[in-house]
């Protein structure tokens, strides 16, 4: 009964373009974190618990995104998967799958402009996990695995929980990478932010713009209090 009288709510007081970009806003950002969730948590546990040839590189790789202008993480992923790029074209040859022009490829762009933002928040609450625990464990013949899932993961978990939510956050505001990657087509692509940017080119559109503005700014704010809340609580759960 909540989530009627809520999407009564929003229905009543959001029109159909609003409510489309919203819809979209949010099918992207989840894909996007969904996705990229298992890479976040192998990539924070490697470059925090191994020491390789290359780790520098592969640590600097992954926060290109926070450093590099979003236009071109989205050209780049357009050479990439465009239908004449070469994972894009072997990706539709073998599969059928067409990221381009594409909810999926909104998604895409999305993930790998949050990508960091999840490392990120992992990897810090990773470095304040005892590697003492593990090392006992290991003593009681505990094997990798088991280490991970029953000591090293639960004790990740507000760095893993307050990643997803700001990455998801983020991704609710992503605009230079999705906009070059996979246009802006209504229905398909036209999340929050390319509606507002459409809003703004539109004659006798500022309520429109001002409207898709704020909500962006109230989804963000509340994103961000939302991973604060988590983080803390899951903290005193565990006893930090």
């Amino acid at each position: 009964m909540l989530k009627t009288a809520t999407v009564g709510i929003l229905r009543a007081a959001m029109t159909g373009p609003e409510l489309e970009a919203l819809r979209l806003s949010l099918s992207v950002a989840l894909r996007s974190v969904l996705a990229s969730l298992p890479l976040a948590v192998a990539v924070a546990w490697l470059l925090t618990r191994r020491r390789f040839a290359g780790r520098m590189f592969l640590d600097a790789f992954v926060h290109l995104p926070l450093v590099l202008p979003p236009v071109v993480v989205g050209y780049l992923l357009l050479l990439t998967f465009g239908m004449r790029g070469p994972a894009g074209r072997w990706l539709y040859e073998q599969f059928g799958i067409q990221l381009i022009f594409t909810t999926a490829g909104a998604a895409l762009a999305t993930a790998v402009m949050t990508f960091p933002l999840m490392v990120r928040a992992i990897r810090i609450s990773l470095e304040g996990v005892d590697p003492g625990l593990e090392d006992a464990a290991r003593t009681l013949g505990a094997g990798p695995w088991d280490r991970f899932f029953t000591i090293t993961l639960p004790l990740m978990l507000p760095g893993i929980l307050a990643g997803v939510v700001t990455a998801f956050a983020a991704g609710l505001g992503e605009f230079g990478a999705v906009i070059t990657f996979v246009s802006n087509i209504p229905g398909e692509t036209r999340t929050l932010p390319i509606a507002l940017y459409t809003a703004l080119q539109t004659p006798d559109g500022d309520a429109l713009a001002a409207r898709l503005a704020a909500i962006s700014f109230s989804l963000g704010l509340i994103g961000l209090l939302v991973s604060e809340l988590i983080a803390r609580r899951v903290q005193r759960l565990l006893g930090r």
